[in-house]
């Protein structure tokens, strides 16, 4: 009898499954990976005559996000055992698009700062970030094409960028969240790691339920960069460097590029973006905190400690400085398109104890403005840098838009 024929979906599934078996007993991206629910759902692919804005592509979800029938540990023996009964409403939307999941990704316990297991494929001596650390790490080994992350502080941008790859906050409240274990109301958003711009405008479209449209060149004349310059003293000097260099790209290509120094204002939200997290983490993690301390790391424990000491007013005072930063954030793109700024201090910092700061994406976050990691740099010693962008409140398009051609243009002109 003759060899059944594979289809396409199917064997794109099996290169991918094949990756994760020759590479994850290393990286540790995995916390769990359905194989064979995988393969049987790019069969039944193969034999649809539709064809959705993901069709067939390869999908980790952050183990935070609920996927049916599959275990959401949230990086925590608290959660040991949790099968989830139904679909997260990003993951139903990636579904219907046509995507095939194939599994769970690993996160920092209850996506906080205490570090996953995953270890860097650009180089295992160096943290991969958190949270979403083990989507990052299985899209940049090319486990998969796609892996869903989420974004409090700076759990997307920075491990995309630690491990050169694109990684896509939109604006907040414009993905569901739906099945998500969520650690802060005000701040949470899902996001996404992919290896190209397209691949993350694809995602996007199948999350809103959009067409897709291929990405286009924003506008017809120079589209406007503002470098802000709020921060750089906690960039190292091949992340300065890179700033300088992608300005100078930039400028040379035709682009209206200028620095500037954000209002105080912009600053002063910064620091809010740490109180609300703290307090909302406190708040609501109190079961996990209360029920459950022998079970948390030292770190976690201390932590929730902290957030749960922040008084009411102090809280709430921040609360309503973000609130007016956020109206004041529209005055930022009257004269300009795009922010640009590091998406890290500089490369991924050797050793595993830390999940690296999120000090250049707190802004982003607290403002809930959308933002992309363009993996373009790397450092003297190889490792990935990654710039940042970030465009106007539901401005989405515009700014993916904008990245797929600030990406050309940065790669046009370096040497690597």
């Amino acid at each position: 009898m003759a060899d059944r024929a594979i289809g396409e979906c199917e064997f794109l599934i099996e290169d991918c499954l094949a990756q994760i078996e020759m590479l994850d007993a290393q990286i540790g991206a995995w916390e769990f990976v359905d194989r064979e629910g995988a393969l049987a759902r790019a069969r039944l692919l193969d034999q649809s005559p539709d064809r959705g804005l993901l069709y067939g592509m390869s999908v980790g979800v952050k183990d935070i996000i609920d996927v049916a029938g599959m275990p959401t540990g949230c990086g925590s023996p608290i959660y040991a055992g949790n099968i989830a009964k139904q679909d997260a409403g990003c993951v139903a939307f990636a579904k219907v698009a046509g995507a095939v999941v194939i599994g769970k990704t690993a996160t920092t316990e209850l996506a906080a700062t205490h570090p996953a297991r995953t270890l860097n494929p650009q180089n295992i001596e160096h943290t991969p970030g958190g949270s979403s650390s083990g989507s990052a790490a299985a899209v940049a080994a090319g486990m998969v094409r796609i892996a869903f992350g989420t974004q409090t502080a700076g759990s997307v941008i920075r491990p995309a960028a630690y491990c050169g790859v694109v990684g896509f906050k939109p604006t907040f409240g414009l993905v569901s969240r739906t099945g998500v274990k969520v650690q802060s109301e005000t701040l949470d958003t899902v996001g996404v790691f992919t290896r190209t711009v397209d691949d993350a405008a694809l995602w996007f479209a199948a999350m809103i339920g959009a067409a897709a449209t291929p990405l286009q060149n924003f506008g017809k004349g120079p589209l406007r960069i503002l470098i802000v310059s709020n921060l750089m003293e906690h960039a190292d000097v091949d992340m300065s460097v890179a700033v300088a260099e992608a300005a100078e790209a930039l400028t040379s290509a035709g682009l209206s590029v200028r620095e500037t120094r954000l209002p105080a204002i912009f600053d002063a939200a910064q620091v809010d973006q740490r109180i609300v997290q703290l307090a909302e983490m406190a708040r609501f993690y109190a079961t996990e905190h209360q029920q459950h301390r022998h079970l948390l790391s030292n770190e976690l424990a201390a932590t929730l400690d902290e957030g749960a000491a922040i008084p009411a007013d102090i809280y709430q005072a921040a609360m309503a400085r973000t609130e007016v930063a956020r109206k004041q954030a529209a005055q930022l793109f009257v004269d300009a398109d795009i922010l640009l700024m590091p998406s890290a201090t500089g490369a991924a910092p050797r050793g595993l104890a830390s999940t690296g700061d999120p000090v250049f994406n707190r802004l982003a976050s607290i403002l809930h403005l959308p933002a992309i990691n363009l993996p373009v740099y790397r450092s003297k010693k190889r490792m990935p840098l990654g710039l940042q962008l970030i465009g106007a409140n539901l401005q989405d398009e515009k700014l993916l838009s904008a990245a797929k051609r600030l990406i050309d243009i940065l790669r046009s002109n370096t040497h690597d």
